[in-house]
């Protein structure tokens, strides 16, 4: 089934009671049971609800993955991906991340003994200079938050593969529509279903997607026993979101192609960061492993001023001054005091997110009117 149908029609099918198309919203706690362990396969919610069913099976056909699991948020996937660990182990991820998944590696699981090894990931050299016995996970963005880098999935993946370490993938930005990782060598991909997947900004939740059985019984035992599942209400409003996440994501990468190229040219620009640009660092990895190249954009002016990203941000119109991303409404973002306020600024600075540093999440509104917006703010 190629891509488009899956979107569709995959997870989902008619209700057996009634032939509703759309699956309903089982909004129950528990089950009936005819006698003490004689159920239908359905005991109590936390651990199996049907709409939730259905939307993990969805989320792992779009990913070709054969599991997958929903959670309450995008960081309560990776709290589970991060409980296989034990003390004494050690991650290798990027040197620019969420900065929520910065705050969760660093705050909270670095206090029950596990390392984490910021490195720059646009080559394998940076990551195998940090591998040894104590390696367990290696954890990517790509394209990452906000800088917008590319990391070279495959290449990573043979790393990973020759020392035994597990690939986890974070595919928010790119979404299965431009990019499978699995395919690619992943071992495990998340989701923040709250952006793309979801595509409305009405829901929160997280996903995890894996071919591999062991892992899946592993995840599958700490988001019962941990208790961070997503509720009915809010699987119903994502399965009903990816039904159109094929034609959203045209519409977001065309917009962003359009909006790319008007900024590269206007004279108060310093730097675009979309991995479509010919200029972009990696790009020719970005063409290799994406479908195309999604609709998240950041940019700098030429001078590093944050009071005038701040004026500039104040004046949109069209666009939404707002954390998050990935709905269908345009939406910008300042990094350095909204979704990466937990990374220090010394950091940041390392990886190019000045505090003049914009993030766009571009809607699937018509261009020139995103274009119309930019152009009387920055004026």
């Amino acid at each position: 089934m190629k891509f488009n149908t899956k979107t569709v029609h995959a997870g989902v099918k008619p209700d057996p009671t009634t032939g509703a198309i759309m699956t309903p919203i089982y909004q129950t706690s528990t089950y009936v049971q005819k006698s003490p362990g004689d159920h239908q396969g359905f005991e109590y919610s936390r651990t199996q609800n049907p709409t939730r069913f259905a939307l993990q099976d969805s989320i792992a056909s779009l990913e070709n993955a054969k599991f997958g699991l929903v959670f309450g948020s995008g960081l309560a996937a990776i709290d589970a991906v991060v409980k296989l660990l034990k003390p004494g182990d050690e991650v290798i991820t990027g040197n620019d991340l969420y900065g929520g998944t910065y705050r969760i590696f660093t705050k909270v699981f670095e206090g029950f003994g596990i390392k984490f090894h910021f490195v720059d990931m646009d080559t394998t050299t940076h990551i195998e200079a940090k591998i040894n016995d104590q390696t367990k996970l290696i954890w990517v963005e790509t394209p990452t938050n906000p800088m917008m880098n590319i990391v070279d999935i495959e290449a990573v993946a043979k790393v990973a593969k020759q020392h035994k370490v597990i690939l986890a993938v974070d595919n928010t930005f790119a979404s299965p529509a431009l990019q499978t990782p699995l395919d690619l060598g992943a071992d495990l991909v998340m989701h923040s279903v709250t952006k793309y997947l979801g595509g409305h900004s009405d829901v929160v939740m997280g996903a995890l997607v894996t071919n591999d059985e062991a892992t899946h019984e592993k995840l599958a035992f700490i988001q019962n026993s941990c208790g961070a599942v997503a509720g009915p209400q809010d699987c119903f409003l994502t399965l009903r979101g990816i039904k159109t996440l094929h034609l959203r994501m045209q519409r977001h990468s065309e917009n962003g192609a359009k909006i790319a190229d008007y900024l590269v040219n206007h004279p108060k620009i310093g730097k675009v960061y979309w991995p479509g640009l010919p200029s972009h660092p990696n790009h020719d990895i970005a063409k290799k492993q994406m479908r195309d190249f999604g609709g998240m954009i950041s940019f700098t002016f030429k001078e590093d001023d944050k009071a005038k990203s701040f004026r500039v941000m104040e004046k949109f119109k069209v666009f939404a001054l707002a954390e998050s991303l990935g709905g269908v409404e345009s939406l910008a973002n300042h990094p350095a005091t909204m979704t990466h306020g937990a990374i220090p600024r010394e950091e940041r600075y390392k990886v190019g997110l000045l505090d003049s540093l914009i993030r766009l999440s571009v809607g699937i509104e018509d261009a020139d009117d995103l274009i119309a917006d930019l152009e009387q703010a920055l004026g």
